[in-house]
């Protein structure tokens, strides 16, 4: 990145006027300069690859791909692509999955309007951010222990609603198999039942409605 031009900014977000309010920001700093906004994450994808902005701020939940899935097709063209995360969900699973995908840095959307632009003036020179609030998350998850892909499947549809017997027919396996997941759900998350283990799961970002 050439220290004497702005920094070229792509925007992608499913929020028009969050997304227009955030280019008015950064396209009055000196420094600075919005190239492009996508409305979705198939669109930051293809105007990543049109544009090659040196900075991408992407929000984490968009129709047609997803933040993460957005961000993964990016840096399998451009394993040094630079993009933050900016979103309002703050579950320490998807500040896990988005920056093990290569995020440089995950900020909230309450964020100050200063937090954002120091975050992006770092994240130009090589450096990562991460803010106190979203360091604090990362720290519990550390603590809890990993579910199993089997385990994410059975939470999933426990928080939609289903039964064991529902669930053992969705995935083709046997009732003790699932309540055997069940338990081992509620030990790992460390509730006591199905809705204590659904409200955590929505809370934590591992399973959505």
């Amino acid at each position: 990145m050439t220290s004497d031009l702005p920094l070229r900014i792509l925007l992608a977000d499913d929020h028009p006027v969050l997304r227009e309010g955030l280019a008015l920001i950064l396209n009055h700093q000196t420094d600075m300069t919005v190239v492009g906004q996508a409305s979705n994450g198939r669109e930051a994808v293809e105007l990543f690859e049109q544009l090659h902005p040196d900075i991408t701020l992407m929000d984490l939940r968009m129709p047609e791909m997803s933040g993460v899935e957005a961000l993964t097709a990016i840096r399998a063209q451009d394993a040094a692509a630079c993009i933050i995360l900016l979103t309002t969900y703050d579950g320490d699973e998807d500040i896990y999955r988005g920056l093990r995908a290569g995020a440089k840095s995950y900020l909230l959307k309450d964020a100050s309007t200063q937090e954002i632009l120091t975050t992006i003036r770092h994240v130009a020179v090589g450096k990562s951010h991460i803010s106190p609030a979203v360091g604090l998350r990362l720290a519990e998850r550390a603590q809890m222990p990993e579910l199993s892909e089997s385990e994410r499947q059975v939470l999933q549809l426990i928080v939609t609603g289903k039964s064991n017997q529902e669930i053992a027919i969705a995935l083709s396996v046997a009732e003790s198999t699932v309540k055997f997941h069940v338990n081992n759900i509620l030990s790992k998350l460390r509730v006591e039942n199905r809705t204590q283990a659904a409200i955590a799961a929505l809370k934590r970002g591992i399973a959505k409605l």
